[in-house]
């Protein structure tokens, strides 16, 4: 599959080696220094970009930028009418955790890019812990939840949750994914490790309990 990652930092940088080794044909984007940006696609074994040539090459696109430059790398990429954009982010600013918003973060990035088919993953846990996490078998197998309202999209993302080493696990719809998203907190996924019988035993109790 075809992905354009924009945003080649922890996160991003961590998805273009996971994709890349699970055979996606990877483009990386958006870094401070052009030289570094293409010294990390080699090293992952993928291509550096444009964030307008990555979000064009991509049939899926990864939005792994910080919350306050969000808008700016969207003008940027141009339209993302129809793609596939995985959301990694999370709503964190200079001054801590954003302000009051209209829904849930993921639904605030939807409205940012209207026409696209976001779906909301790879939020939750630490590029350091995906990083070694990933791969793992049996029941020690980390959960990646994901959330959004496309469910061909959700479908894809989680094919390539799955490729990426992590068992998918769906929240529901974007309205749905605030219990994904900072901060973290009793009640809530975000920051917390899961096993798949951990995280359908968390999702049974908020059920039993509502």
């Amino acid at each position: 599959m075809r992905i354009g990652i924009v945003g080649a930092g922890r996160i991003g940088g961590n998805l273009a080696r996971l994709l890349t080794q699970a055979g996606h044909d990877v483009v990386i984007s958006y870094a401070r220094d052009a030289g570094e940006l293409r010294a990390r696609a080699a090293g992952f074994g993928c291509r550096a970009g444009s964030v307008a040539e990555a979000a064009g090459f991509g049939d899926v696109v990864v939005l792994s930028v910080p919350w306050a430059n969000i808008d700016a790398v969207l003008a940027d990429a141009g339209s993302l009418t129809g793609k596939v954009v995985i959301d990694t982010t999370n709503h964190f600013t200079s001054a801590g955790i954003a302000g009051q918003q209209d829904g849930t973060a993921a639904q605030v990035n939807q409205a940012r890019m209207p026409g696209a088919r976001l779906v909301k993953a790879y939020n939750t846990l630490t590029a350091g812990f995906q990083a070694a996490a990933a791969g793992r078998t049996g029941p020690n197998r980390v959960v990646m939840f994901l959330c959004g309202d496309d469910e061909l999209a959700k479908a894809i993302v989680g094919g390539l949750i799955v490729d990426t080493g992590f068992t998918p696990f769906d929240v529901g719809l974007l309205a749905d994914g605030a219990v994904m998203e900072a901060p973290r907190r009793p009640g809530a996924v975000y920051g917390e490790e899961f096993s798949e019988a951990d995280a359908r035993r968390f999702f049974d109790g908020r059920r039993s309990v509502g």
